[in-house]
């Protein structure tokens, strides 16, 4: 459908429910698809948006002198077909001149649609780069409120965050807060389910289930949810979903003769004439549901029975909502005793969901989003000259008007309609928050009626959100009264108690039992699980680090092994203790060194066992010290070696009196003693203590150290990798030193070991869950203390034993031939 103008409003309609596509055989061009199952609500939808830009275009007051158009096109319900036709409003399919823009087609200021969240998804990102403006009357999802993925989108229907908020109104209202909750398996019902679940915590609630309508209505599925309904003890059950999802639950809840639950209906369904039938009066009548604000729109009767067909192709869905209409066809060549459409048919003796006006709310929406974007140009052409908006106090050009000028007047529309609604857009580009609650009554001939008993506004003047005439509720009970559901203390006969995680103690669910199941048993413990039989609770399965298992073995293997090397090594220089090699450099720190590499790798065992009170508290205190007491060593090493070099220069003979044998072991000391202090600070605030965790593997418990406090953990190892940084900061410097053995190089390249080893730590211990988690620290403490070991004393070692002619004092001052 189209009509030419100066600048022209594009349109997403759901005109038809089914796409065909053609047969693919290869042998011949393909056929286009063709769309089927005419939408009359849509096309009512569609005809409202035409007549709310003839009304403004015959409006002098609101953008004089301009004429909107309108191409609007059928998306049926299909996501590519809905892109292509976005597509076609951005680019244009035919070369038409403006009578306002000589310089092409006339401009599409903004697009009314498209009516599906995931449609608006794709769209609204392609749309969003060019920043084109796109208003949607029908897409809900709460996604679709992200300014950053979809700067130029907006809505005049609420967000389901908003609705979510005023179904948890009604159930604060009524003081319901156990309840149950089913939900589509689309974007919808996730989004919404996940979103009322928090809000319901937030007021104090709980949610005694929480099952998924499957896609295929599958009966298996339904059956059990159906079950889970019946066991359970809460009385009100809240449902997202379209009616298509739900009818087949609704089959099985009659079936199954489920009465006294008070169902709570979200506005896909709310307004939906397929479940106001006499059968399902008993099951469902009482009903609460949440709508979309109905509206009036003056005239709009009128224009939709003024409406007839023309010859005009690109006008061609008109003749379509003609033939189905009527029953009639304009193909002259058709079937014989097919009727032919004359197109002089009195639309004012049908009675179809074209024609009913009484209940006007995606058409209202559709006509708000079009006021918005008249509303938005109107503004944009008020804009003086010099203190204008854009750069430079500038205002836009009529003959040059770009997307994002539109997007920037349409974020600050603020206007009122016929009906008195007022229209204007948040930050995230929603509209107001308005819905109506709407109630299921039974009629004289026992079907269902839905009438308005209250709005829900979270714009109201008045600070009240919710407003209801309890009155003019009906509640499907023999009391006629709201029903009870608060959480219980006892579940039916047949059913079992289940707790979940997290909610107050009274609030569990009541589960099915199955065939030979125990009821009503007590809900296991936290330290068991249910046995396969599910008629008793069996100890879980402790996990916990062990000298049994092959990475226990393993660990404490290497452990051993780096320790046997540095008592090997201890003794090696002990028995050389007055050779150069062993001299140079201070031996007392050298010893020093290779104590508190042995130190470091026998704290290992620390770590593995069973977790208790004095290994938790000691582990990470022998960890830290012994690190702290070998990187100083290494400091103090790395310092004289500086030191030593600049001695030998004229001006530096006074630098070694600060560098003594008693000046070394005091800033070990005094280095170390520092750590000690945040270990001792850290034990006796928050200290380590054994902690059994359930939350990473349901069946298991995973006994481990909680360490108290991060911020003394963090502390603790923070403190060890400044010194190491300092340490490989001035051996790096030192390391091209003239010497014939410069120990420098050989502290840079363990430094670099040892801050790799930490640096790659930190993310994989985060990451490692449980168990794995002590291994990895253990992994870091042993690949540190090796770096160290055999990169600072290897190339000694070797020296000592293999080429004992370099050990002298000659060799080592580089003066030997």
């Amino acid at each position: 459908m189209y009509q030419d103008g100066d600048f022209i409003i594009g349109g997403l309609f759901a005109f038809h429910l089914i796409t065909v596509f053609p047969e693919l055989n290869f042998k011949r061009e393909p056929e286009q698809m063709h769309c089927e199952r005419f939408y009359m609500a849509s096309f009512q939808q569609a005809q409202t948006m035409v007549y709310a830009i003839n009304e403004i275009n015959n409006n002098p007051n609101l953008l004089p002198n301009i004429t909107l158009g309108y191409h609007l096109y059928d998306n049926c319900v299909k996501l590519a077909v809905s892109f292509r036709s976005a597509t076609a409003l951005l680019s244009g399919t035919e070369e038409t001149l403006s009578n306002f823009n000589c310089t092409g087609p006339p401009p599409v200021i903004g697009i009314v649609g498209d009516p599906g969240s995931t449609h608006c998804i794709a769209i609204s990102s392609v749309l969003g780069l060019f920043r084109i403006p796109m208003v949607s009357y029908y897409a809900t999802c709460s996604c679709l409120s992200d300014r950053k993925k979809y700067p130029s989108f907006f809505r005049t229907i609420p967000s389901d965050a908003f609705q979510v908020r005023a179904m948890v109104q009604i159930l604060k209202h009524f003081g319901w807060t156990w309840v149950g909750l089913v939900y589509s398996d689309d974007d919808y019902g996730i989004n919404a389910a996940q979103s009322f679940q928090k809000e319901v915590q937030l007021f104090g609630g709980c949610v005694s289930f929480s099952e998924i309508l499957p896609l295929d209505n599958n009966y298996i599925d339904i059956h059990r949810i159906v079950r889970v309904i019946q066991a359970s003890t809460a009385r009100v059950v809240v449902v997202f979903s379209t009616e298509a999802y739900l009818l087949p639950l609704m089959d099985e809840v009659v079936l199954q003769n489920i009465t006294g639950r008070q169902w709570i209906a979200s506005e896909a369904w709310a307004t939906s004439p397929v479940f106001h039938t006499q059968r399902l009066l008993p099951f469902l009548g009482g009903t609460v549901g949440i709508a979309i604000r109905r509206g009036e729109i003056q005239g709009l009767h009128d224009f939709l029975l003024r409406l007839h067909p023309d010859s005009n192709l690109r006008n061609n869905m008109v003749r379509i909502f003609w033939e189905n209409m009527f029953r009639c066809s304009f193909d002259t060549g058709g079937s014989e005793g097919e009727i032919i459409c004359t197109g002089q048919e009195d639309l004012s003796s049908t009675d179809t969901a074209y024609t009913d006006v009484s209940e006007l709310r995606a058409s209202y929406n559709v006509y708000k989003a079009v006021y918005a974007l008249a509303h938005a140009l109107h503004d944009l052409m008020q804009c003086e000259e010099w203190s204008g908006p854009f750069s430079g106090s500038s205002c836009a050009n009529l003959s040059n008007l770009k997307p994002w000028q539109v997007v920037h007047y349409l974020q600050k529309v603020n206007f009122t309609t016929g009906f008195g609604d007022h229209v204007s857009f948040d930050k995230n580009g929603d509209a107001l928050a308005i819905y109506d609650v709407m109630n299921w009554q039974p009629t004289s001939d026992g079907s269902i009626i839905v009438r308005t008993v209250g709005v829900v506004d979270e714009g109201a003047a008045t600070g009240k959100v919710l407003t209801l005439d309890e009155n003019e509720i009906y509640w499907n009970l023999e009391t006629n009264k709201p029903p009870q559901s608060v959480c219980s203390e006892s579940c039916p006969p047949g059913t079992r108690r289940a707790r979940k995680k997290g909610l107050p103690v009274c609030c569990f669910d009541c589960l099915p039992c199955a065939d030979g199941e125990i009821s009503n048993i007590s809900v296991c413990s936290d330290e068991f699980w249910s046995n396969t039989d599910k008629n008793k609770c069996v100890p879980k399965e402790m996990e916990f680090l062990s000298y049994e298992e092959p990475l226990g073995i393993s660990l404490s293997t290497a452990s051993l092994l780096g320790t046997f090397i540095c008592s090997a090594v201890f003794v090696i220089f002990a028995h050389y203790r007055h050779t150069p090699v062993v001299r140079a450099n201070n031996s007392e720190l050298s010893f020093l060194l290779l104590l508190s590499l042995k130190l470091c790798f026998l704290c290992v065992f620390l770590f593995i066992g069973r977790p208790q009170l004095w290994t938790c508290q000691l582990r990470h205190a022998v960890f830290g010290i012994s690190f702290v007491l070998c990187v100083s060593s290494i400091l103090v090493k790395t310092m004289v070696v500086i030191a030593v070099f600049k001695s030998s220069r004229p001006e530096g003979k006074s630098v070694m009196k600060w560098f003594g044998a008693a000046q070394q072991r005091g800033t070990v000391l005094v280095l170390t003693a520092l750590q000690v202090v945040i270990c001792a600070v850290w034990l006796s605030t928050a200290s380590p203590t054994p902690n059994k965790n359930s939350y990473y593997i349901h069946s298991k418990i995973v006994y481990e150290c909680a360490i108290g406090s991060v911020a003394g953990f963090s502390l603790l190892l923070g403190y060890i990798g400044l010194l190491a940084a300092i340490s490989f900061l001035l051996a790096f410097l030192a390391r091209n030193l003239p010497d014939n053995f410069n120990e420098a190089k050989f502290i840079t390249f363990s430094m670099l070991i040892f801050c790799a080893v930490w640096i790659a730590f930190i993310p994989a211990y985060v990451s490692s869950p449980g168990k794995y988690a002590v291994a990895v620290e253990i992994f870091a403490i042993l690949a540190s203390s090796f770096g160290l070991l055999v990169f600072i004393f290897a190339p000694k070692c070797y020296i000592i034993i293999l080429h004992p002619e370099r050990n002298t004092k000659k060799a080592i001052m580089g003066k030997a031939t």
